[in-house]
């Protein structure tokens, strides 16, 4: 099967429901807020929203991320991707697979997994996923996976076998500003933030700050 594969920008903003509710911030204006600071990669994360809801919302941060040139994933949710128009979906170890993922949102959907050992991304990059997620980087009070910080030097190998098969990685699990060069040093083609764009009380800053410090890392 062919299907799209995808190097998603150096920073892959997180809209977490829950984490921005705790924050003050309504994910439409965390939105908002992300993709004026310059965010090209979203996904929206609703781990409890009902699916009545969830569609509604993933519909409006679809056509706000659009608007300004980002594409959306939805965290699980592949019927509320297809059905919101979101450009894919991001799964985990317990989710749908990502070829029954495609049944649904079809070849062309970016298709992310999040991997949390060197065994399980062996096993993703023979999956039909656009890219492979490892972490928790240096652990993370804000996304429950279960298992414990995988470091650096987990980055630079899962960078290296997935890089073999032409996957871009991606690090997420207690990213900061200070550590995202590190990360991306290491080898990952992007870092997912949830918590340290909420950190500072402006969101928008601190997504601009970050994106300015990995590009000019990488210049």
């Amino acid at each position: 099967m062919q299907f799209l594969k995808t190097t998603p920008d150096p920073l892959y903003a997180i809209i977490d429901v829950d984490a921005a509710d705790r924050a003050g911030w309504r994910p439409l204006d965390l939105t908002r807020a992300f993709v004026n600071g310059g965010a090209r990669f979203l996904q929206l994360r609703a781990k409890s929203m009902a699916s009545g809801p969830l569609l509604d919302l993933a519909a409006a941060v679809v056509e706000l991320g659009h608007a300004a040139g980002a594409a959306v994933i939805v965290n699980d949710r592949a019927d509320i991707a297809q059905l919101a128009g979101a450009d894919g979906v991001h799964v985990g170890q317990q989710d749908l697979s990502p070829a029954a993922v495609r049944t649904i949102a079809g070849v062309n959907a970016i298709v992310g997994l999040s991997t949390h050992t060197l065994v399980q991304v062996d096993r993703a990059i023979r999956e039909p996923v656009s890219y492979v997620a490892i972490g928790p980087v240096f652990g993370t009070a804000t996304k429950a996976t279960g298992y414990e910080r995988v470091g650096l030097d987990m980055v630079r190998e899962a960078a290296r076998r997935a890089g073999a098969r032409g996957l871009p990685l991606v690090a997420i699990g207690g990213i900061t500003l200070e550590h995202a060069v590190s990360v991306i040093d290491a080898g990952a083609a992007s870092v997912a933030v949830i918590g340290d764009l909420l950190a500072t009380g402006d969101p928008e800053t601190q997504t601009r700050n970050f994106l300015n410090r990995i590009r000019q890392a990488l210049t």
